[in-house]
């Protein structure tokens, strides 16, 4: 017998969700395109200098590494939690593919492949403790984050490491005019967005977020789905911060840093329930790049730093607010409909 879950359209099988609802464009990627376009027509006519093609190469890459970090926090909100940990995480990951080669270009693959073994590891501390122990994510992802930085402070001691010319080259290198990091971030938007939308595993995925009771009576293993979320989160974070690694010439121990707001909020603005359910890919990518381009923005107006964080905790409260709040409801109760009596005949 099949397990049905309830949605606005009707309802459909948890293990099994017909195509037809599977569209990629969504409210959210609608809404963060238009707000992106909006702004980048703001850019060029109040800060011009912001879209100077210098700005853009420099802007691009890290909005490339955003987009990849947010996918990462996208899967685990999906499952109705957070991850805090990707700052530490990201942190320790840009470290080891830095410090560990010292410099020298043949020991950067080895350096990659201990950076996934830790993402690995660290990912399931984290499903370990959400999926099996049950702990809350916040709680769980602080503890585990807390972990990832002391290993970083043991490992590099906070002193900075210079990133190797290999690694360097792929972060400076351009394709027919855009850097080589959006190309990354493309194709693992693209990547993830298949795997998630259109294969069995995926659908299980988001039936899961959406309905954990109904898609453990139809039989998914919901604890290995929900703690898979932080591996794969952990894998994408390593990948953000082999791409962060490679723009940063001399990349500092506490890089995760930025990247613990920003990513929560191109998770928001692109239409994830944080409730969970189903998640917008393709949209949370697109708010990378408003994001950073937002930061380029105030960034030109001359803002200062302080203030920067100010606009990205704006953004995240809009977003919030945008798909959270009622708005019709609102505007009902603060316009009641006068009822019309019908004058008799």
């Amino acid at each position: 017998m099949a397990v049905e879950r309830h949605t606005e359209g009707g309802s459909e099988p948890v293990s099994g969700v017909p195509r037809g609802s599977r569209t990629v464009v969504s409210r959210g990627l609608l809404t963060v395109v238009a707000a992106t376009a909006l702004l980048f027509a703001l850019s060029e006519v109040v800060a011009s200098s912001s879209l100077a093609h210098g700005t853009l190469l420099t802007m691009l890459p890290f909005a490339g590494a955003l987009a990849i970090a947010g996918l990462g926090q996208t899967l685990v909100v999906m499952q109705g939690g957070i991850d805090l940990s990707i700052a530490g995480g990201l942190s320790l990951y840009v470290v080891i593919v830095t410090k560990y080669p010292a410099g020298v270009n043949g020991r950067l693959l080895p350096a990659i492949g201990i950076a996934i073994a830790a993402a690995v590891v660290a990912g399931l501390i984290n499903g370990f403790l959400v999926g099996r122990m049950r702990l809350n994510p916040i709680v769980a992802t602080l503890g585990t984050n807390a972990l990832l930085f002391g290993a970083v402070l043991w490992y590099s001691a906070g002193i900075p490491t210079t990133t190797t010319a290999r690694l360097a080259k792929v972060g400076s290198g351009v394709w027919f005019g855009i850097p080589i990091p959006v190309y990354i971030a493309a194709l693992t938007t693209a990547v993830v967005t298949v795997v998630v939308k259109l294969t069995p595993a995926g659908r299980r995925f988001e039936g899961v977020g959406a309905n954990a009771t109904s898609a453990f009576t139809a039989g998914v293993k919901v604890r290995r789905y929900a703690g898979g979320a932080y591996v794969w989160a952990q894998l994408l974070y390593c990948l953000a911060a082999i791409v962060h690694a490679s723009i940063v010439n001399q990349p500092t121990a506490y890089e995760g840093n930025n990247y613990l707001l920003p990513s929560v909020a191109a998770v928001v603005l692109g239409g994830t329930s944080l409730l969970g359910g189903r998640g917008y890919l393709v949209a949370t990518a697109i708010a990378a790049l408003f994001l950073s381009q937002l930061d380029q923005f105030v960034l030109a107006l001359g803002v200062s730093y302080a203030s920067r964080s100010l606009v990205e905790a704006g953004a995240l409260a809009v977003g919030v607010a945008i798909y959270t709040i009622d708005w019709r409801a609102i505007v009902r109760r603060a316009f009641p409909r006068r009822a019309t009596t019908l004058a008799p005949t």
